[in-house]
Order: structure tokens, then C-alpha cells, then sequence
């Protein structure tokens, strides 16, 4: 019993050292991250790139943008240039992914 607590601890132990210090930083990269899977622009957790998911993205865009207004003025001025570029970067592939989303859509009903 006393070797499977000392397993289960060292497996804990590993995992943790494993994820890297969670800040702003990382929170708000992670948020991104996962905006880009849902865009279909980076590969998803199983490698593979997904389609779209746009409302996904765009409720992940709208977090990010929450977070935006609510921690103006006590941001770093690094923590507030990420913010800002990193919602630029991917509003900007949102409109492209909503626009090939709408012309797909029309391909294929038209």
C-alpha cells in the first residue's frame, strides 16, 4: 500500500513539473490555442486538423475579449501587447474562416 502512495505521488509529482507556471501569459495562450483549433488552423489534440467549429471560436473570441476590457489597466505592459495582438491575429482568422465557411456552405447548396 505504502509503495502505491509513493507511485501515485511521484506520478504527481511529474505531471506538475510537466505543465509549465500558469500566469496571464499562459492562461490567455492557451485560450488562443484552442481559438486556432476550433479556426482549423493549428492541429487539435488527437494531430489532426479539424473543420472549423465557428461558434466555438468565436465564444473563445468573445472570452478573450471580455478579458480585454476587464483587465485594462492592470496588465503589464507584455501581458497587455500579447492580449491585443493575439485577439488582432485571430479575429482576423476568424473572418477569413467565416468567410471559406460561407463559401463552402454555398458550393455545396448551390
Amino acid at each position: 500500500m505504502a509503495d502505491d502512495d509513493t507511485t501515485a505521488k511521484s506520478d504527481e509529482t511529474r505531471a506538475r513539473s510537466a505543465m509549465p507556471a500558469l500566469d496571464f501569459s499562459t492562461f490567455i495562450l492557451s485560450l488562443g490555442s484552442s481559438c486556432a483549433v476550433h479556426l482549423g488552423n493549428v492541429p487539435g489534440p488527437d494531430g489532426e486538423i479539424g473543420e472549423p467549429n465557428i461558434p466555438a471560436a468565436k465564444q473563445v473570441l468573445d472570452i478573450l475579449g471580455i478579458l480585454e476590457d476587464k483587465t485594462r489597466g492592470n496588465l503589464d505592459e507584455s501581458e497587455a501587447k500579447l492580449l491585443g495582438t493575439l485577439l488582432y491575429d485571430l479575429r482576423v482568422k476568424f473572418v477569413d474562416a467565416r468567410k471559406n465557411a460561407r463559401e463552402n456552405a454555398k458550393k455545396t447548396n448551390g
